[in-house]
């Protein structure tokens, strides 16, 4: 049985390392809402694996540098 995965991430750091760009932007410049961006960052809400793949060309990072996934037991 596969233990339940918790999804982190960054998304707020890169953010802020990438000239303080705002959330507004980002969901901008990735196609999403501003609330979509909120609830990434809050762990609210996992992004598809097509909107991981738009904000690492954003923050031209690898995903793995984005997200980070945890084992719950």
């Amino acid at each position: 049985i596969m233990k339940k995965l918790i999804i982190g991430n960054n998304v707020r750091k890169h953010r802020f390392l990438k000239n303080e760009m705002t959330q507004k932007d980002l969901a901008k410049a990735v196609g999403v809402s501003r609330q979509t961006i909120i609830a990434i960052e809050k762990g609210q809400y996992s992004p598809t694996l097509e909107l991981c793949f738009k904000l690492s060309i954003v923050f031209n990072k690898s995903i793995d540098e984005i997200f980070s996934i945890e084992y719950k037991k």
